[in-house]
């Protein structure tokens, strides 16, 4: 039987952080509770009381890694330079991309990114568009206040987003940095960005 309501206490959290982590460092694709439960000294029987189900885990890690995410998006956002321009927003994202240390996390997001378009009704339902949003959000912020509802400037939005994206799932399968880095500033060039 599952419960409908997590529990918010302190033990809850902090299998969630172990199962986080372990999340970083193995992903969700086959999840299975046991080995997870063996890994962060727990068992399956506590996971299912303090998440409901597997399916609540994978929601509560999805949340906890979407949180991550928002917080990187964030300390982006407010350290950006004034200059309103997309393109100087857009290289201090890819150069958050690009950095070894987050590699975890983007292995993650791709992956759910993924499952959430194969399976739109399972746990992952809804990521891979509110990701979308919240970089759209992101990249809105270096683009000129009174331009950003029209469509050029979503279009171009779109158009940086697509880059980095590909570049990104580019990188995660090679692991060439310079390569990927590169092509990701040459298409950030002024020329290019109109």
């Amino acid at each position: 039987m599952t419960r409908s309501e997590p529990s918010p206490s302190p033990r809850r959290q902090e299998l969630l952080e172990a199962a986080y982590a372990y999340a970083l460092r193995s992903g969700l694709g086959e999840l299975s509770l046991r080995p997870l439960a063996e890994e962060i000294r727990s068992s399956p029987r506590v996971l299912l009381y303090l998440f409901g189900s597997k399916d609540g885990l994978i929601r509560a890690l999805l949340a906890r890694a979407r949180a991550d995410e928002l917080a990187h998006i964030q300390r982006i956002a407010d350290s950006r330079n004034d200059s309103g321009e997309l393109r100087s927003v857009a290289r201090e994202l890819w150069r958050w991309l690009s950095d070894e240390a987050h590699r975890g996390l983007l292995t993650l997001w791709v992956e759910s990114y993924a499952r959430s378009l194969t399976d739109p009704d399972g746990p992952w339902a809804g990521f891979a568009r509110d990701t979308v949003d919240d970089w759209l959000e992101l990249l809105a912020a270096g683009q000129p206040a009174a331009l950003r509802d029209t469509e050029e400037a979503l279009a171009q939005r779109t158009l940086v987003l697509a880059v980095l994206r590909g570049a990104l799932l580019d990188l995660l399968a090679t692991g060439d940095a310079a390569r990927t880095t590169a092509a990701v500033h040459l298409h950030l060039e002024p020329a290019r960005m109109g």
